[in-house]
């Protein structure tokens, strides 16, 4: 289990405070469930498997932070997590993709987290080896002599200079003590700008092939294009490069050779299994509202059953081997303006047994958001025009009348939440981010007297359409 794991709930809550303003009642829903992940790990073998996680749905207009909740618990998770957008799926037999797909990638994401552990693990090592390589390439054997090596060691930053190998040559060609020396130069940075030329294995070698499958095969095609790669020689090329850079390379070559596979393969497989996270976007997107069930609605439902057996627990084939997907943590989120959560299917309601409603966002939430976040837009937009030589200076009355524009737009348009902010702050301060690189060094007092002068107009103006996203 990674060390995140062992967070509180009030830790996690804290944690997510940092990114997103108020939706208490979510942030405690994820944190319990995360919490979860790390109690279940702890109990007997033949009750661990019979504690299936509690799945969420988070029901909210769009811009009130269901998917930064799901984003920032991604990456306080350190776990194998995926977001898909429920629209993008279709029924088995429709144009779309199929949702076992949903496990696939996710077992993919595990395996690449899994395979940088490991790369972490064996680093020290790959450099070693690295250096050996390093030292090969600058002393060759008498047969490869020539520009390029071998290094004069007075002159070590010198390019293509040759020294005859031979008595009274100082170099003794190939000899333990010339390498150390060698070694030495290279641990101390004198060599880094000394070209060389070396072997490096290529990804991009050999012809390219691309395969077409039916709709819900397509695990077919990957494991084919596979096992036609694997009957291909390694593919390599000769490149010449500064050992600076030609270090950073080896060190990944080496890295990537040093990590077994198949223990990557199962780790991925396992961590997938206990750990993993499922975010479903947009799922209200597949509800069929009002009793209808002709033409795309068929295939709304459709999506519906389909992922009923990921989430309540069953088998997906993928390229590293069969995935259970019994203990994967899935979270929903919807707006659901058209549709009720009470349209899915039953059997789908009862597997999201737990359900919060996040709020939507008033003056005082935009206010907070402009200004606590870590990311927040003042702080980016601070940030930007900084490397311009602008200060922006953002006064309380100037933030808080970018709120009350925000407001009134979400009011009197479709309310996109937070979203807003972003249109706004563009608008105000675009003129000044156009004419950045042409103006002095200089201060701008965000206040709402500019405020006023530049939005006022547009907030008494009732088409305001031009700020709908």
């Amino acid at each position: 289990m990674t060390a995140s794991q062992h967070f509180t709930p009030r830790e996690i809550v804290s944690e997510l405070d940092r990114y997103v303003i108020g939706q208490r009642d979510a942030k405690r829903a994820v944190a319990v469930a995360l919490r979860n992940r790390w109690r279940r790990q702890q109990v007997s073998d033949e009750l661990r498997d019979e504690i299936a996680p509690k799945n969420i749905i988070m029901i909210g207009a769009t811009g009130v932070g269901k998917t930064e909740i799901a984003r920032r618990l991604a990456k306080l998770a350190q776990a194998p997590f995926i977001k898909v957008e429920a629209s993008k799926f279709t029924e088995v037999g429709y144009v779309g993709r199929d949702v076992e797909s949903i496990i696939r990638d996710l077992t993919e994401l595990a395996v690449q987290l899994v395979t940088e552990e490991e790369q972490r693990g064996v680093r020290a090592k790959a450099e070693d080896r690295a250096e050996e390589r390093l030292l090969d390439a600058l002393l060759p054997p008498p047969t490869q002599a020539g520009p390029g090596g071998p290094l004069d060691l007075m002159n070590p930053t010198s390019v293509g200079t040759e020294r005859p190998a031979g008595p009274g040559s100082g170099l003794g060609l190939g000899s333990n003590e010339t390498r150390e020396k060698l070694r030495k130069l290279l641990r101390l940075g004198e060599l880094e700008d000394r070209e060389i030329e070396l072997e490096l294995s290529s990804e991009s070698g050999g012809p390219s092939l691309s395969i077409m499958t039916p709709q819900g095969v397509e695990e077919m095609g990957i494991q084919f294009k596979d096992l036609l790669s694997g009957m291909m020689p390694r593919q390599t090329r000769r490149r010449s490069m500064k050992i600076a850079e030609a270090r950073k390379a080896l060190i990944e070559e080496e890295a990537i050779a040093l990590v077994d596979a198949d223990k990557v393969k199962e780790l991925a497989i396992r961590r997938t299994e206990e750990t993993g996270i499922v975010f479903i976007d947009e799922i209200d997107k597949v509800v069929v509202g009002g009793g209808g069930r002709n033409g795309p609605d068929v295939s709304r439902e459709g999506v519906q059953r389909d992922l009923l057996p990921i989430v309540e627990g069953s088998t997906v084939q993928t390229k590293h081997g069969p995935v259970v997907t019994d203990h994967i943590l899935f979270v929903a989120a919807g707006a659901f303006h058209l549709v009720k959560p009470s349209d899915l299917i039953p059997e789908l309601q009862g597997r999201f047994p737990i359900r919060v409603e996040l709020s939507s966002l008033g003056r005082e939430d935009l206010v907070r958001i402009l200004t606590e976040p870590t990311n927040s837009l003042v702080r980016q937009y601070t940030a930007l025009l900084a490397t311009e030589e602008i200060e922006l200076v953002f006064e309380e009355s100037g933030i808080e009348a970018i709120a009350e524009v925000a407001a009134t737009v979400n009011e009197r348009t479709a309310d996109i939440g937070a979203r807003r902010l972003h249109t706004v702050m563009e608008r105000l301060l675009e003129p000044l981010s156009f004419d950045a690189p042409d103006l002095e060094k200089q201060t701008v007092v965000i206040d709402e007297a500019l405020v006023r002068e530049r939005l006022g107009d547009l907030m008494d103006n009732q088409d305001l359409s031009q700020f709908i996203l």
